[in-house]
């Protein structure tokens, strides 16, 4: 009559995280999500850091730091280097999740409660659908944040530091061992020069992050501009939820986790956006590859295997990219990673490493998509532009107004304090 009493003890606190949440908590129970996140990492094992190897990865950090002034103009970015767990890198990632995921979630709820008040109840139950949408609304929350919590979690077990995805997930540099110790499995180099180029990448992005003003807003943007266009494919929702016991959380995070339910709009703005975003993470990743590769040249021994190691780790997707297709419906790969790389070297030999730095000085100062195609047309045939007369010539952009892809009218945010001292 009552049916499983297993089933009934989990729905029964599925229910109780759900209803934990209070009322303006946003479309996602960000709590239940990070507990759920934890206990797949938990179940992987994910035991403390020990202080020998938070040791370890600390001095990593700052020794790289130290090597990258001698490749890079930008001053450091390591202030507080850092050595976390997997349920660490989960809890301090999860507000540039939630600021991400948010938008497209509010969506899915949406969606879901109208189809779960429509055909996701036996037909005796529809009648009180109406004034049960409050509750349906709360349960598809639970739903998708059932689904997020899994995939944070699950990538949490890939990861090895907070830039992998190529965006600022935090303000700190930070490896975790777990992460580099995986990552070091099957490759026959040392293991504190893995640690150390490792920590090379990490040291670096945080370099643009810190002191590049314009750049963190431009890619989080671009991210949620692309993610405004995402849709929830509501016909493909109902399928997977006919006939679900709804009481049962095993089946709903199932018919979640299947099938493709997230469908981009294929307008201009949508591609503008998503052309942004691939080109910058390309350059971003192009110019943190030159940078590292400089900075260990003739200080690491296996610096150009493990960088041909990173480069394709990076550049074919895999853990990280299915993640975050899974959240928001998007693919965060750097397309074209040696095309840029073949513009920062070409860069840093026409112009010194001052030169090649100046670029980040300023959105308009970029390259786009068209200069990947034909580099040497970027820098030698491209006149520098004069920062002074930016000044004052327009407001900041507004959100999803950065621009149409091309490199021109993007968001300023900033990015008019080009000077050294904590500017870019």
């Amino acid at each position: 009559m009552f049916g499983n009493p297993e089933q009934i003890a989990a729905a029964m606190r599925q229910f109780a995280d759900m209803l934990s949440a209070p009322p303006t908590s946003g479309p996602v129970n960000w709590d239940m999500a990070k507990n759920i996140a934890r206990h797949v990492v938990v179940a992987e094992g994910d035991p403390s850091v020990m202080e020998g190897e938070r040791r370890q990865i600390v001095d990593a950090l700052n020794l790289a730091d130290l090597w990258l002034n001698e490749a890079t103009s930008l001053p450091s970015g390591v202030s507080n280097p850092q050595a976390w767990s997997r349920s660490e890198w989960i809890e301090k990632t999860v507000p540039v999740w939630q600021k991400l995921c948010d938008p497209i979630a509010a969506r899915m709820v949406e969606t879901m409660s109208g189809t779960l008040g429509a055909t996701g109840l036996p037909a005796e139950a529809q009648a009180m659908a109406g004034p049960l949408m409050g509750m349906m609304k709360q349960m598809g929350g639970m739903m998708v944040g059932q689904q997020i919590g899994q995939a944070v979690g699950s990538l949490a077990l890939e990861v090895i530091g907070s830039t992998d995805i190529g965006l600022p997930l935090s303000d700190n540099a930070a490896l975790l061992p777990g992460g580099v110790a995986a990552f070091s499995q099957g490759l026959e180099t040392p293991a504190e020069e893995i640690r150390l180029y490792l920590a090379l990448r990490e040291a670096a992005h945080h370099r643009l992050f810190q002191h590049v003003p314009w750049l963190r807003a431009h890619l989080l943007g671009a991210v949620e501009e692309y993610a405004r266009g995402i849709t929830v494919d509501a016909s493909a929702l109902e399928e997977q939820l006919r006939g679900l016991d709804i009481n049962n959380p095993e089946q709903l995070q199932q018919a979640l986790s299947g099938g493709n339910l997230l469908k981009p709009e294929e307008t201009e703005r949508q591609k503008a956006a998503l052309s942004r975003l691939e080109t910058m993470l390309a350059l971003v990743e192009g110019w943190v590859g030159t940078v590292v590769d400089g900075a260990a040249d003739g200080k690491l021994p296996s610096a150009t295997a493990l960088s041909e190691t990173v480069r394709r780790r990076r550049a074919t997707g895999g853990p990280a990219e299915q993640t975050f297709a899974t959240l928001v419906g998007l693919e965060l790969r750097p397309r074209r990673l040696r095309e840029a790389a073949t513009l920062w070297q070409a860069l840093e030999a026409d112009r010194g490493v001052d030169g090649r730095d100046a670029v980040w000085n300023h959105p308009d100062l970029m390259p786009t998509a068209d200069d990947l195609d034909n580099p040497e047309r970027f820098v030698r045939g491209e006149p520098e532009l004069d920062l002074s007369s930016l000044e004052g010539t327009r407001p900041p952009a507004a959100p999803g107004e950065e621009g149409d892809g091309d490199g021109k009218g993007r968001e300023d945010d900033g990015g008019r304090d080009s000077g050294r001292d904590g500017g870019a």
